[in-house]
């Protein structure tokens, strides 16, 4: 397994610099972005433990934090994380960072701003996985997204499922809710989290 490369991706909208560590199996290995969750960041064990299956895969990881250090500690009520207008535009700033075709990996508000970046960048995003997502939260037309689209929510976690089948509704792009059983939000079950990671290799390799 290739060790993580600690890159600078320039901060949109901002000063200073996004930290995030990228893995490229091969140098021409397809990209996959993780947009983290509010109080989350690219040190989360279950979305490292995802990239690493992905790795596996032959597939690239991008791991990173939506937020500056600065802004991490000036956010002491949170509100930055929520701030889905600004983390969206962080994400596009790693497609003008990479000037290249990838995918994006979601989890909880990560995957409002992976949708709505798809929704900007149509032509940049190949597909979109948002796991225990928050897609409702997208401020940009969820019928401009065009990018294939899965949508992973615990069969234990009724409200967020409820919103992505709302969301669901909303898609005009090839997409698919699958539901994980007996997992809650954080997929923190026995099982749960390799079946996030087995339904994320597939959709990512179908949809290159």
């Amino acid at each position: 397994m290739a060790e993580p490369e600690q890159v600078a991706v320039p901060a949109a909208h901002g000063s200073g610099a996004l930290a995030a560590d990228l893995v490229l199996p091969q140098p021409d290995s397809p990209l996959v972005v993780f947009a983290h969750g509010s109080g989350s960041s690219r040190h989360s064990e279950r979305n490292r433990w995802v990239a690493a299956r992905l790795q596996e895969a032959g597939l690239g990881t991008l791991l990173l934090d939506l937020l500056t250090d600065d802004e991490c500690e000036r956010d002491a009520h949170g509100e930055q994380r929520f701030n889905i207008p600004l983390l969206t535009v962080r994400v596009l700033g790693v497609l003008d960072w990479w000037r290249g075709p990838l995918s994006l990996f979601g989890a909880s508000t990560g995957a409002a701003a992976a949708l709505g970046a798809a929704a900007r960048r149509p032509d940049s995003v190949r597909a979109v996985v948002s796991r225990g997502g928050r897609p409702d939260l997208t401020t940009e037309p969820l019928d401009q997204v065009r990018a294939p689209t899965l949508l992973l929510v615990g069969g234990s976690d009724p409200e967020v499922l409820e919103l992505n089948r709302r969301t669901a509704g909303h898609l005009t792009a090839e997409h698919e809710l699958q539901v994980v059983p007996g997992a809650t939000h954080l997929f923190e079950e026995p099982g749960a989290l390799a079946e996030v990671a087995r339904a994320t290799t597939t959709w990512f390799t179908t949809h290159p």
